[in-house]
């Protein structure tokens, strides 16, 4: 539906609506130090309430791209699309490397969604609530990373944007570990726009990487980048067990060098039909 919404601003369009999802999520260890902490887990139920507001205006919006896609089967308005005549083997190839970005993306996110607090707690001995407003800073950024990167590529290029968001991390990351309290404050920010700008760049040069799959790649991508989530949650939980959260942090801090697999995707070059 973003796509569809889009006005052939693709990389726009899919900024903003991430945005609204990770500035949610922002938003959310600032409820745990604030309200989830002093009142209990009980206190969560409120916010069901924009959960129920959210269901009303999809609803809405469900009803639009219904109409979208009947007016769209009956005409044949000009629309962008993407001139590429790469062999089946090298979209697979490009596919592959796209998906080994995402890999390293989602797993040094999920090092810092869920065991930052744990390693700030761990390393520095600060409490929960303070912890949590670091975290708070981190996924801000996140959300503010998200909105640069989609319309940064529909003017530069989506594997510009690639390249400088997941390999741009890196030396950021590679410091992280080694900082003390006041600069781990001031590299998450970076870390967190740059590495999120990424996104919105690989989902769309996917989706003009294979024309007329929108919903298929846009499936595979959100797919594999929540599972990657979770599954580097869960493995980077029982490394920490084994050998330490400092460890994890350690370790985690090279994955951004995967970034330099981009050097490899093709160039795409999209124009008005």
């Amino acid at each position: 539906m973003a796509h569809a919404a889009s006005g052939g601003k693709r990389g726009l369009a899919q900024s903003v609506f991430q945005l609204g999802g990770n500035a949610g999520s922002s938003l959310g260890p600032l409820l745990a130090a604030w309200i989830i902490v002093p009142y209990g887990q009980f206190s969560v139920i409120w916010f069901s309430i924009i959960a129920l507001l959210a269901i009303m205006i999809l609803s809405y919006v469900g009803n639009w791209y219904k109409g979208f896609v009947l007016a769209r089967s009956k005409s044949k308005a000009n629309i962008q699309t993407v001139v590429n005549k790469f062999s089946k083997g090298k979209v697979i190839f490009a596919v592959s490397i796209l998906l080994l970005l995402i890999f390293s993306k989602y797993f040094y996110m999920a090092s810092l969604t869920n065991y930052f607090t744990f390693y700030l707690i761990d390393k520095f001995h600060i409490s929960v609530q303070t912890s949590q407003i670091y975290l708070f800073v981190f996924l801000f950024s996140v959300a503010a990373g998200t909105l640069l990167g989609g319309p940064i590529g529909d003017r530069i290029g989506r594997k510009y944007v690639i390249w400088a968001s997941i390999l741009g991390t890196a030396p950021f990351a590679l410091l992280l570990p080694h900082a003390n309290l006041f600069w781990i404050g001031v590299l998450i920010v970076p870390i967190g726009m740059i590495l999120a700008s990424a996104f919105s760049a690989i989902l769309v040069y996917a989706q003009e990487l294979i024309p007329g799959k929108v919903g298929l790649v846009a499936g595979l991508f959100f797919g594999f980048a929540f599972g990657m989530g979770g599954i580097g949650s869960a493995l980077l939980g029982k490394l920490a067990d084994a050998k330490g959260i400092e460890y994890v942090f350690f370790i985690c801090a090279f994955l951004p060098l995967i970034g330099l697999l981009t050097g490899f995707l093709p160039n795409i070059e999209t124009k008005k039909k």
